[in-house]
C-alpha cells in the first residue's frame, strides 16, 4: 500500500465541486479558483480546470508553483495539452460524459431521420406536412470509435433493431463482438445508412472525414458528429449536404462556435446543436464521483485514473 501523502491543496474551478465529502472527511484542502483571478494564497498541487472554458484558462498553468496534476472535466484535452508544463500529469474525464452524449446522439439521429427538426419549423407557421420518413429500425449504422462513448452509443442503438458495425483503430474482437479497423472504412461506408463519429481527435483522426470518405457514403446517408469538429473537413461536408446527397447532424463543428453567417446553419438537411452532448443533468453527479475518487487517490498516493500524460509525480 502506497504511503499516505501530506494533505495536499487542490483547486476547483467552481464552488459546485466543493462538498464532495461529508464535513471533516475530505482528504485534501479544496480552494475555489477558476484561473482567471489572483492565485490562491496556498498554491494548489492539483488543479481541476473549469468545465466550460478549461482550454482557454489553461494558459495560466505555468504560473502555478509546485503543480503536479491537471484534471480536466472534459474527455477531450487537445486544447489543454499545449499548456501543461513539462513533468506535470494530465488526466481527463473519460466516461463522465458518455451517458449524456450517447443520449444526444440518439436524439440527433432520430430527429434527423424522422424530420423532427422540420416539424418544429413547420409548427411556427401552422403547417401540416404529412410524409413518410426513414425509420431508425432496419438502418445500417456504422459507429467510428469503440471507446467509452462509442460503446455507450452502440449499447443504446441495440434496441432500435439496427444493423450495427463498429470501427476502431485496428480490427479485433472485444467483449461486444467484432471491431473493424479504420483501414476498412472504404469498404464499409458504401453499406452504411448512418455514420456516427465518436472517436477522439488525434493526428490520425483529424480530417478523417474528407471528400473521399463522404463520397463513399451512399446517397441519402446521414453523418452524425459527436466527436470533435476537426474530425470532419467542413468544406467537403458542406459540398455534399448542399447538393442534397447527404444529410448531417452535428453537435461539434469546425469552426466552433459556428459563426452566425456560416452556410451550415441554412443548409437543408443539416441539424446543428451547440456542443451540448455532455452538458446535461447527467454530467454533475458523474463528475463529482470522478473527483471524489481521483482526489482520494491523489491524497493517498494511489494511481490516478484517466491519465493521458504521465508526469513526474
Amino acid at each position: 500500500m502506497p504511503a499516505a501523502r501530506s494533505r495536499p491543496v487542490v483547486s476547483v474551478g467552481h464552488d459546485r465541486w466543493t462538498g464532495l465529502w461529508p464535513d471533516d472527511q475530505a482528504p485534501v484542502d479544496l480552494v475555489v479558483w477558476d484561473l482567471t483571478g489572483p492565485p490562491p494564497a496556498r498554491s494548489p498541487s492539483l488543479v481541476v480546470l473549469p468545465y466550460e472554458n478549461g482550454g482557454e484558462v489553461a494558459v495560466r498553468l505555468h504560473e502555478v508553483p509546485g503543480l503536479e496534476v491537471v484534471q480536466t472535466l472534459t474527455a477531450g484535452y487537445e486544447t489543454v495539452l499545449p499548456h501543461v508544463p513539462a513533468g506535470v500529469t494530465l488526466a481527463n474525464a473519460k466516461g463522465v460524459h458518455d451517458a449524456s452524449t450517447a443520449e444526444l446522439t440518439l436524439g440527433l439521429v432520430l430527429a434527423s431521420l424522422r424530420g423532427i427538426g422540420q416539424f418544429a419549423v413547420d409548427a411556427l407557421d401552422g403547417r401540416w406536412r404529412y410524409r413518410r420518413r426513414p425509420s431508425l429500425a432496419d438502418r445500417r449504422v456504422l459507429v467510428v470509435g469503440v471507446g467509452g462513448l462509442g460503446s455507450a452509443i452502440a449499447a443504446r442503438l441495440q434496441p432500435f433493431e439496427v444493423s450495427l458495425t463498429r470501427v476502431g483503430t485496428r480490427a479485433r474482437v472485444d467483449d461486444h463482438g467484432p471491431v473493424h479497423g479504420v483501414d476498412e472504412l472504404a469498404r464499409l461506408l458504401p453499406h452504411s445508412d448512418v455514420v456516427i463519429l465518436a472517436c477522439p481527435l488525434t493526428d490520425a483522426t483529424r480530417g478523417l472525414v474528407d471528400a473521399a470518405f463522404l463520397a463513399a457514403m451512399p446517397d441519402g446517408a446521414l453523418l452524425v458528429n459527436v466527436a470533435r469538429g476537426p474530425v470532419v473537413v467542413t468544406a467537403a461536408l458542406l459540398a455534399e449536404v448542399s447538393s442534397g446527397r447527404l444529410t448531417a447532424a452535428l453537435d461539434v463543428t469546425d469552426p466552433e462556435p459556428l459563426p452566425p453567417e456560416h452556410p451550415l446553419w441554412r443548409t437543408p438537411g443539416v441539424l446543428v446543436s451547440p456542443h451540448v452532448g455532455g452538458n446535461s443533468t447527467a454530467f454533475e453527479p458523474r463528475a463529482r464521483a470522478l473527483l471524489r475518487d481521483q482526489l482520494t487517490r491523489y491524497a493517498t498516493g494511489e494511481p490516478l485514473r484517466n491519465v493521458v500524460v504521465a508526469g513526474d509525480r
